[in-house]
């Protein structure tokens, strides 16, 4: 992430310590900081270090240096202190997330991307004193890894009940006068509100955009109050240093563990049951065909942020946990690959390897902790045979050339991606 300059982390700070400090306590004059040119550019810099596609207006990150940054933040700047600034249409797009499902993708525009980032650096501070522990999603120093890892260390002290969520379309079905609300409670700007507002009414009457600068903060907002239940069943139900209930939210995956021993039966009902009464309040529905309760002790397995997780037998005979990438996962990697191979079919191989490092490089990258190296053996074989069959193609020969291209070769020579080590997870 892009840092930003001295004054703006001083103004960030200074926001959190003082809502840290003062669960009450409603920043006013946040617009102004909004407008500040040096916001503009820090957040124009985050916006361009993620790239993206363009949106509606077809205007690229290239287009905005060549035609002159200081005039496009200039004038961004002028629209907000006018009160001009209309956020444009988003752009929508389809990608897959399963065989035969899509989850659709809201596109702003650069500019309005620069206006939420902007908002974001400005609101992010005062609201990330009010999140919780057991919250990961898209939190400033806070990653996947570490969701994954407190899941796995749940189920290692005993915590064996689990209740798998799945939240129905959730970023489609947000309230907007419920988020509003909820800001309004720290924020007493009515400009700002305003501009929320305004973006929020970009992308529909509900919901907040996935891909959005700012959803995944609105998103963070609007369940906060069901992190909070949560930490206070955890804190009622904890012995001294012993806890019997363990919860991790990454977005709109949640997951909550509960001490596998029969007296605790009742805090799994009851945690169901709250549960359920929070998103009520919040309009959110529960996918009541997905979401189940799995007992790790029965050999049965839940999923959480990609991975799936076991409980097995340690070499020294303790219960330990295995999580290893789920197979969905591995099974969309394959076919993204795949398609890589079949449109560059008649291209030099160098082409291709370039092609597809940077989608290995990042898979590994995510999938490198826990245990997979099993998964890890399996797609590394797969692609070096895909990258064979490859290059005896192009020679209009069958098979895949053990004897002529050593594995060496492959990996040394071709460049082909070959960093399939596992590295455990360090908090």
């Amino acid at each position: 992430m892009t840092k930003t300059s001295i004054s703006l982390q001083d103004l960030r700070r200074k926001i959190y310590l003082k809502a840290k400090a003062d669960k009450t306590w409603r920043c006013w004059g946040l617009y102004v900081h909004v407008c500040k040119l040096e916001t503009l550019q820090w957040a124009y810099q985050d916006a361009k270090a993620n790239n993206g596609a363009p949106g509606i207006d077809g205007v690229t990150f290239a287009d905005i240096d060549k035609a002159g940054l200081e005039e496009f933040l200039k004038q961004i700047q002028y629209e907000l202190v006018s009160g001009t600034y209309s956020p444009m249409r988003n752009r929508k797009r389809a990608i897959p997330k399963g065989p035969d499902s899509f989850r659709v993708l809201g596109i702003a525009c650069i500019r309005d991307r620069v206006v939420q980032g902007a908002l974001k650096l400005v609101l992010e501070p005062l609201f990330e004193a009010d999140f919780q522990p057991g919250s990961y999603g898209y939190r400033p120093k806070r990653t996947a890894h570490a969701a994954v890892d407190l899941a796995a260390q749940a189920v290692v002290k005993n915590k064996t009940r689990v209740l798998d969520l799945d939240l129905k379309a959730y970023f489609d079905n947000v309230r907007h006068d419920t988020l509003l609300n909820k800001v309004a409670k720290r924020v007493n700007d009515d400009k700002v509100l305003g501009l929320l507002k305004l973006i929020l009414k970009a992308s529909g009457k509900r919901g907040v955009p996935q891909g959005g600068v700012i959803s995944p903060l609105l998103s963070n907002i609007y369940l906060n109050e069901v992190d909070k239940m949560l930490e206070r069943v955890k804190q009622v139900t904890r012995q001294g240093r012993f806890t019997y209930i363990e919860y991790a939210r990454f977005a709109d995956d949640i997951v909550v563990l509960v001490d596998g021993f029969r007296k605790w039966e009742w805090l799994l009902n009851a945690a169901c049951k709250r549960l359920f009464e929070e998103f009520e309040k919040l309009d959110v529905q529960v996918n009541q065909d997905k979401t189940r309760i799995v007992d790790l002790t029965q050999d049965q397995t839940f999923s959480f942020l990609g991975f799936d997780y076991r409980r097995v037998k340690t070499r020294r005979g303790v219960w330990g946990v295995q999580t290893t990438p789920r197979m969905k996962a591995r099974t969309a990697l394959l076919r993204r690959l795949k398609d890589v191979f079949r449109r560059h079919r008649s291209q030099p191989v160098d082409r291709v390897i370039h092609l597809i490092n940077p989608i290995l490089r990042g898979w590994t990258n995510y999938f490198r902790v826990g245990n997979s190296s099993r998964c890890f053996g399996y797609v590394k074989d797969w692609v070096e045979k895909k990258v064979r069959r490859h290059l005896m193609g192009a020679r209009k020969r069958r098979g895949f050339g053990w004897n002529r291209w050593s594995r060496a070769w492959l990996y040394d020579t071709l460049g082909l991606f070959n960093d399939y080590q596992v590295r455990y997870y360090q908090a």
